[in-house]
């Protein structure tokens, strides 16, 4: 059961970095880009706290609250650089 599940979450895990990785370099405008880095820092933190989860390690929190926090602070800044560049 443990090897069906660490396959199908790395699939699933993959191809939702793969469709980020695409639309960060195809995306038309900034506001896209920033999106898709969202969405690949939100998948790496899935990553993280699945592969801490299977592997039951509690030592990986500091990490995920550190890439959670660098998410959230990157798109904020982004979105307030956007919306002042529009004005």
């Amino acid at each position: 059961m443990t090897v069906f599940l660490a396959i199908t979450l790395t699939s699933l895990l993959s191809l939702t970095a793969l469709l980020a990785l695409v639309r960060l370099y195809r995306g038309p405008s900034l506001l896209d880009r920033v999106v898709a880095a969202d969405m690949l820092l939100a998948t790496m933190v899935s990553a993280v706290g699945a592969e801490a989860a299977v592997n039951r390690h509690v030592t990986t929190l500091p990490v995920l609250v550190v890439l959670s926090l660098l998410g959230f602070v990157g798109s904020v800044s982004l979105a307030r650089f956007a919306v002042r560049d529009q004005l």
